[in-house]
């Protein structure tokens, strides 16, 4: 029963980042980015976010560290929208699998 409560608060939180790292003012946060994959702990203690650009690794390397800047900033936002009684940290972790999908359609585009 725990797995269910906490694979549902994961997709909960994941939708509430995407829509604060939308309003976030951070220069180093540009362009599109997305929520490639959440790890949130059985205790939702940690929680892993790989963060991902259209605009290649250093983007999102770049998004990644802002993001770190901001995460006071990110849990007081999710613990006013979600109210949990216990807000995990986060780890933003670059991801460069959007440009790497891109790569290879453009790839199989030229095969045809």
């Amino acid at each position: 029963m725990g797995s269910y409560r906490a694979s549902r608060t994961e997709e909960d939180m994941k939708r509430e980042l995407s829509d604060i790292m939308r309003s976030l003012k951070d220069p180093r946060i540009t362009g599109l980015l997305s929520i490639v994959k959440m790890e949130l702990s059985k205790d939702m203690s940690h929680c892993k976010v790989y963060i991902s650009s259209m605009d290649g690794l250093e983007a999102s390397k770049n998004a990644a560290k802002g993001l770190a800047n901001a995460s006071g900033y990110i849990k007081r936002e999710l613990n006013q929208r979600m109210k949990l009684r216990k807000l995990p940290e986060f780890q933003f972790i670059a991801d460069d699998s959007i440009a790497h999908s891109a790569n290879i359609a453009k790839l199989l585009d030229s095969l045809k």
